[in-house]
């Protein structure tokens, strides 16, 4: 602003967003069954966040048992695009001293939900309406005994109804919540929703196998037909394929809980949503997990290796991942074994993403199909494969593996790129002399 009074210098840094930056992970999107929250929608559940709002969301403090696939999720994941696959259900309600309540949501965690009708103690002729959820009070207002019911606003649980007279009552539960079913209409509903969505891995943390072959195909679909490179993550699933990772087994909590490999799915998807493109999931250790829920021989860990399952294994009170590969193991035409590394796929699908983004933000119906225009599309391709580099993402990069020419038509643009995705060290051979 051109404003200032007083002579002198006044300078302001500002910074410039590059078009080829490298885009964010750590988004994962899962389909759950609950007792509590928004129904036939995909909502947003912030890590950072989570602790704040997940008794407003779910209906639950964090700590609660009902939410540990949530929780699991998060110990890595950034954002969390959750799904009510039970949605549905009956919404709890009741006439309490009058007044009609409702709760907010379908589900059986309403019938936790309490209010009472106080006389106030301040004014005779006014009333406290107050909300509990279980025992803990979650909110309370004060309005007018006759004729104040209309001024009473919903709150994040329950829902007021007209009500000519308001009369005190005790602390009274709400009746019939119950849950939706979780079928396969259900989960159709979640992918559709999920499909519109940006996200890095989606997973299914179940057993149904019906369910798992909907998941590969929808995998399937976006990698190879709609060009979205998301990871799906399930368990027991021999998909063959480098964008589905197949989990084998579980582990064991510090506080006893038993995650099971459909349960433990939730954290692998989160762990490889979070994953970076210099980063690989090798040996690394599952958060508060002291055991597995299953061992198994090292002849055993070999054989779940090459069939393409991804194990985890105890390690002196930790559990942690044998090695952080997908479910490929099929070896075709231009597929080589690299490709069953989850860090290599991170790295040609981090890219594939990356340059979408920038095409379809800078240069879509933006820049002119000559010369210049596409010399500068090569730049930020250029620039971006020296960040990757720079990451250690990629090795050997040089402005000349990437050609930009006019396609056959006007419109058209062909881009010819190489690249050399780098993976982390997990064998070692050392041959020793001893004199």
């Amino acid at each position: 602003m051109q404003n200032k009074v007083i002579p002198g210098a006044y300078i302001n840094f500002v910074s410039t967003k590059s078009a080829s930056s490298t885009g964010e992970r750590g988004v994962v999107a899962l389909p759950l069954e609950l007792n509590w929250g928004p129904e036939n929608t995909m909502f947003r559940v912030e890590a950072s966040e989570f602790n704040k709002t997940a008794l407003s969301v779910f209906g639950y403090d964090p700590t609660a048992g009902e939410l540990l696939l949530v929780r699991e999720a998060l110990k890595r994941a950034k954002t969390l695009l959750c799904y009510r696959v039970n949605s549905g259900g009956t919404k709890a309600a009741k006439t309490i001293g009058g007044l009609p309540v409702t709760a907010k949501y379908g589900g059986t965690r309403g019938n936790d939900i309490k209010v009472a009708i106080v006389t106030n103690v301040d004014v005779s002729a006014n009333v406290d309406v107050i909300t509990y959820l279980g025992t803990l009070e979650v909110d309370s207002q004060t309005v007018a005994a006759a004729g104040g019911a209309a001024n009473l606003k919903p709150n994040d649980y329950v829902t007021f109804s007209a009500a000519e007279t308001l009369t005190a009552a005790a602390a009274t539960a709400l009746e019939g919540g119950t849950n939706g079913t979780a079928n396969g209409e259900a989960y159709s509903a979640f992918l559709t929703a999920a499909e519109v969505e940006t996200y890095n891995v989606i997973a299914y943390p179940g057993k149904e196998s019906t369910i798992k072959d909907l998941f590969v195909a929808y995998v399937k679909r976006l990698r190879d037909d709609d060009g979205k490179k998301i990871v799906g993550v399930l368990y027991q699933k021999a998909a063959d394929h480098c964008g589905m990772i197949n989990v084998k087994n579980g582990v064991v909590l510090s506080d006893g809980t038993t995650l099971t490999g459909d349960q433990a799915v939730a954290w692998v998807a989160g762990a490889s949503a979070a994953a970076q493109i210099n980063e690989s999931l090798t040996n690394t250790v599952y958060e508060d997990a002291v055991d597995v829920d299953i061992k198994y021989t090292k002849a055993q860990y070999e054989a779940a290796i090459r069939a393409g399952e991804f194990v985890f294994y105890a390690d002196s009170g930790k559990a942690r991942v044998l090695t952080d590969i997908n479910s490929l193991t099929t070896m075709t035409d231009g597929v080589s074994e690299d490709w069953t590394s989850n860090r290599v796929v991170r790295v040609m699908d981090t890219w594939a993403n990356d340059v979408a983004r920038i095409w379809g933000e800078s240069y879509i119906g933006i820049m002119t199909n000559n010369d210049t225009g596409r010399q500068l599309f090569k730049a930020d391709l250029v620039s971006l494969g020296n960040q990757y580099q720079s990451l250690e993402a990629i090795s050997n990069f040089a402005s000349e593996d990437i050609e930009v020419s006019q396609g056959t038509g006007k419109r058209d643009v062909v881009v010819s790129c190489a690249l050399q995705p780098n993976d982390s060290m997990e064998k070692l051979y050392m041959t020793v002399q001893v004199n």
